[in-house]
């Protein structure tokens, strides 16, 4: 195959994809540069269908540290499983090309992508994306749509479209949106307390943005584009059709009556027992009869579910806009730092805030190096909180995706280091879940915040937000269910505080959403998320003004950096003696920032004045206390601080007394000259 090159400009940056001399086996594969990053994109589909009732897709985003010249740590010395980054960027590859594989697709289908070479002014997030896309449209899959990834932030007031590295590190708004050119189809990223006009402005900026990729995508689909593979037919069978709906028909009174139960679990019992009794009637042996009764029965189900949310009646009996009952609890866990009990419905999160030292501080390795998260933020959903009982194993994709975006809503709120010195855990447990539980960890986690005493700016809440569409009919849900959400079409979780936006999460099964259903559903999340924060207002509706009793405190000072040796001492004989003699931990920074942690009030202050006799610097005219060292005929030698002595002359002190003195000057061979006060 020939080399195909194309390319365009993008932010300022030219962008090329090249297709035909690398991974000539995949069913599609490109090399993507921009400035010094090359990444390699590939997709592959088995050749015999599965018999899987999915579509088995994996998107495998996987960094090479070479790419950056950088040797991995740990003792094997190579990559291994996926870090969250990882999984994350994975995580928004899947959730953009998804919708967009025709029905019925069966296939085995991996998608890869490898940065080989990295610049640190790229974007690789965006450019992964795109070489996932690439690879796609011109492989003999049949998925050809020009899908643009777009990154906008908002800089200084400004929104931006592919801003740089440094307008990334400084965005009050950071958004990555999927979009093709019907509409939007994926959103990811958060801000600082945005308003809802300027998200929607930022999608208005991503579609006009896109268009120069679309352009591209489209060009190399028409010059190196495979001849796409043809699905098996699937002639209708009027048989089987009329045997499917006077099963449906047989069973619809029933399913009715069981969907108007309130409670997710007796619900399910009541579906359970109708499906049950239509089973019964037949032959055991009649596999294909069964499994015929039991499509018949979901697809029955999830029809209702949709025609009963359409007319304004869904499960429950809420209406659209209603949100679940919710309650909570703060201060409940007497040893934590920090704690809450938050429920909305049959979902429910018990969330805990620990507060520990800077060298807490999460690192994880990328390929720009080691990256510092003091807020980490770790999602646990274990089987029994949907009645089951599995295996627990590590955190799966799901768990470590839900643990960022609720981590994203309350980075935004978070006081400085200076302001807090703090490194921060929230632990969120799901121990019920029936819809929404990354938004009820949000809510749970700025109770155990508010509970442990961390200044926040404001509470932040969450509402995941659902969408029913047959033909031009449309119902927008607010704090849908799990069953919702598994029938529905859209599934958007928005969190923030009174004032604006802080994180924001969609993915949908219609392939793009026009910009008026997400103006209207950026509306109903707001007042959602206002009645939630009226309700979690009633639990406590502001942080603790003091730490806990078991919560370690920090003292911070500063010392001059030349006087971070006598801190340190010997082999840290000093430091070290300090921290066994006191219980407290220390930790110092190259620029002379000290931070002593420890639970007691009394050893932070003996630990302050330590540090400030083995480090401190006298002042001119400032009053010391001082210890005589040294008594000579002309006068006494006096110890300011570790290492600076002076004489107070014409006066014999007693050896080891203290006595209050002030530096007056300093002697031409730079001596100092020292008074009493």
């Amino acid at each position: 195959m020939t080399m195909i090159l194309e390319q365009i400009e993008l932010g300022g940056r030219e962008l090329s994809v090249e297709t035909g001399a690398i991974a000539r086996q995949a069913s599609g594969a490109v090399i993507l540069r921009e400035g010094d990053t090359v990444l390699l994109g590939v997709v592959t589909a088995g050749q015999k269908p599965t018999h899987l009732p999915y579509m088995p897709l994996t998107s495998d985003y996987r960094q090479k540290l070479a790419a950056a010249g950088r040797i991995p740590g740990g003792y094997g010395r190579r990559e291994g499983r996926q870090n969250e980054l990882e999984v994350l960027l994975s995580r928004l590859i899947d959730r953009s090309i998804r919708p967009f594989f025709p029905e019925g697709w069966r296939y085995d289908t991996q998608v890869i992508v490898h940065p080989l070479s990295v610049d640190p002014e790229s974007d690789l997030s965006i450019l992964s994306m795109t070489a996932a896309v690439a690879a796609l449209v011109i492989s003999d899959i049949p998925w050809h749509v020009p899908l643009a990834s777009v990154r906008v932030a908002q800089v200084e007031g400004e929104l931006v479209a592919f801003p740089g590295a440094a307008q990334r590190e400084a965005a009050d708004l950071d958004l990555i949106v999927s979009v093709s050119r019907e509409g939007i189809v994926m959103v990811e990223g958060g801000g600082r307390e945005v308003p809802e006009a300027t998200v929607l402005e930022a999608f208005t900026l991503a579609q006009q943005a896109a268009q120069p990729v679309q352009a591209l995508l489209d060009t190399l689909r028409e010059k190196a584009g495979k001849p796409e593979r043809e699905l098996p037919a699937s002639e209708p069978d009027p048989e089987a059709e009329a045997r499917k709906a006077a099963l449906q028909e047989s069973m619809q009174e029933a399913v009715l009556a069981a969907l108007e139960v309130e409670g997710k679990h007796e619900r399910y019992e009541a579906l359970d027992a109708v499906i049950a009794a239509k089973l019964a009637e037949l032959d055991p042996e009649d596999e294909a009869g069964r499994s015929a009764t039991q499509d018949a029965f979901e697809s029955l189900k999830k029809r209702e579910v949709r025609a009963r949310t359409l007319a304004g009646r869904r499960l429950g009996g809420r209406t659209p806009e209603q949100v679940r009952a919710i309650s909570g609890r703060s201060q409940w866990l007497p040893r934590s730092h920090g704690s809450a009990l938050f429920t909305r419905g049959e979902t429910q999160s018990i969330v805990t805030c620990t507060l520990g030292t800077s060298r807490d501080a999460q690192q994880i390795e990328t390929v720009h190096g080691m990256e510092r998260q003091r807020l980490m933020l770790h999602y646990n959903f274990p089987p029994f909180c949907v009645g089951e009982a599995r295996p627990m194993r590590g955190p799966g994709r799901r768990e470590i995706g839900h643990g960022h975006l609720a981590r994203r809503a309350l980075l935004g709120v978070l006081p400085s280091e200076e302001q807090f010195p703090y490194a921060i855990r929230l632990e969120s447990t799901i121990t019920e879940s029936n819809g929404s539980s990354s938004m009820a960890s949000v809510c749970g986690g700025s109770l155990a915040l508010c509970d442990a005493g961390v200044p926040i700016t404001r509470p932040v809440a969450g509402i995941a937000m659902g969408l029913i569409k047959e033909g031009e009919e449309i119902t927008v849900l607010s704090d849908i269910l799990g069953d919702e959400d598994h029938v529905g079409d859209m599934d958007f979780k928005v969190a923030g505080t009174s004032e604006g936006v802080t994180a924001i999460q969609l993915d949908n099964k219609l392939g793009s959403l026009p910009f008026e259903v997400m103006e209207r559903a950026l509306e109903q999340a707001k007042q959602g998320r206002l009645h939630i924060l009226g309700e979690m207002a009633k639990v406590l509706a502001a942080p603790r003004t003091e730490l806990g009793d078991h919560t370690p405190k920090i003292l911070s000072l500063k010392i001059h950096p030349s006087r971070i040796r006598s801190l340190i001492g010997s082999g840290g004989s000093t430091i070290n003696g300090i921290r066994a003699d006191l219980g407290v931990e220390i930790d110092v920074e190259d620029d002379g920032q000290v931070r002593v942690h420890g639970t007691s009030k009394e050893s932070l202050s003996e630990a302050q004045r330590r540090i400030e006799d083995l480090t401190g610097l006298p002042k001119l005219g400032q009053p010391v206390l001082a210890r005589v060292v040294t008594v000579k005929h002309f006068g006494s030698f006096v110890r300011l601080y570790e290492g600076i002595e002076g004489l107070v002359h014409g006066e014999q002190l007693r050896l080891g007394s203290e006595i209050e003195v002030k530096v007056t000057g300093v002697t031409f061979d730079g001596k100092l000259e020292i008074a009493r006060t």
